[in-house]
């Protein structure tokens, strides 16, 4: 990708609702150039989709957690089982594989404590060979970007 690639993913990122007149417009190019351009990302698959952000709390989904996971067990059996758990909660909205004393980190939506008490109690311990469920409650949000850095 080049300076003018990544100028055209950053302003669908902000906007994935703009025509492509106003983004070639945005990044100094004819339509045309610009469409071949954003094309190519998607068949090269670094555009994967598009889609529309809404704001969890209007939608009712006033709690953010972000849960750190701990297996018992590190065997490809025990690991799956838990990768292959995870995709089907809806709560669970990202699910990332981490290093250091924690295995997983996953960022859960749900409506109050009461729906987070029983996601906790209902879904999360139903998965066996988890060890540990450590939990952090966001109440506030400083910065919340779907942006990428440009490269340096």
């Amino acid at each position: 990708m080049d300076a003018k690639d990544w100028q055209i993913l950053r302003a669908l990122q902000r906007d994935g609702r703009m025509t492509n007149q106003d983004l070639s417009a945005e990044v100094n190019l004819s339509p045309s150039p610009c469409l071949r351009r954003v094309r190519l990302m998607e068949e090269r698959g670094v555009i994967t989709g598009y889609t529309a952000a809404a704001d969890p709390k209007a939608c009712g989904l006033a709690v953010t957690a972000f849960i750190r996971i701990t297996l018992a067990r590190h065997d490809l059996e025990a690991v799956a089982r838990f990768e292959n758990r995870v995709q089907d909660i809806d709560e669970i909205l990202d699910c990332h594989l981490l290093t250091g004393e924690a295995d997983y980190l996953l960022r859960v939506l749900v409506a109050d404590l009461d729906a987070y008490e029983d996601f906790v109690r209902n879904r999360l311990h139903r998965i066996t060979g988890i060890a540990s469920i450590s939990t952090s409650l966001v109440f506030g949000v400083i910065k919340q970007s779907r942006v990428f850095p440009a490269p340096a």
